[in-house]
């Protein structure tokens, strides 16, 4: 009852199926498996063709792969292309939150050039311009941190406003971190001038 076939049993039908595999098939036979969809049938055919021979080949395909996904993601940075953006620049809070750092004077903005221009009077050895330069530091890194208190409470309140069931979690410090960039340099791109309200 609970028995396993025999090799007997088994025999005959190992042999039908090694004397079917050698003679050429009709045409019209039915193939004994059912026809593949389309979009199966292609993507064995993209698997076959694109499986790397060796592990140099699939590391070089590799490569190329990030730089062109790098390739669009600099375009889209340039370009504000939303598809490609990285995901921390992406969303409607973002580009809220970029049109509003944009539209503005930020003195953040012009740290990089005012650091320079201090660096350069506290290396002369002359007293009076060392002190100009510490007075000036000084000025500089308070106006910066007013003014991005200011930036900090309006923005909030323009996101809870505009934005109150998006998530806007980080929104606040993406905004400050784009005000330390020079506006030329900042990406993605600007969109609005400054004074248009975003």
């Amino acid at each position: 009852m609970f028995r396993s076939r025999s090799k007997d049993e088994k025999a005959p039908t190992d042999k039908v199926t090694a004397d079917l595999s050698k003679q050429p098939r009709d045409p019209e036979a039915p193939k004994g498996r059912p026809t593949p969809k389309r979009s199966e049938a292609q993507t064995q055919r993209r698997r076959a063709q694109s499986a790397p021979s060796d592990r140099k080949e699939a590391m070089r395909r590799q490569r190329e792969a990030r730089r062109a996904d790098l390739a669009k993601q600099r375009e889209a940075l340039a370009g504000g292309d939303e598809r490609y953006l990285p995901a921390r620049d992406r969303g409607a809070v973002r580009r809220f939150v970029r049109d509003f750092v944009d539209s503005r004077f930020c003195i953040a903005e012009f740290f990089l050039p005012l650091a320079v221009v201090i660096l350069v009077l506290s290396m002369i050895r002359v007293p009076q311009l060392q002190n100009i330069a510490l007075l000036l530091w000084l000025g500089v890194i308070v106006l910066i941190v007013i003014d991005s208190i200011g930036i900090w409470l309006r923005l909030k309140k323009q996101l809870a406003e505009r934005f109150p069931d998006e998530p806007k979690r980080g929104a606040v410090a993406y905004g400050l971190m784009r005000t330390l960039q020079m506006r030329r340099l900042r990406l993605p791109k600007p969109r609005v001038k400054r004074g248009e309200r975003p």
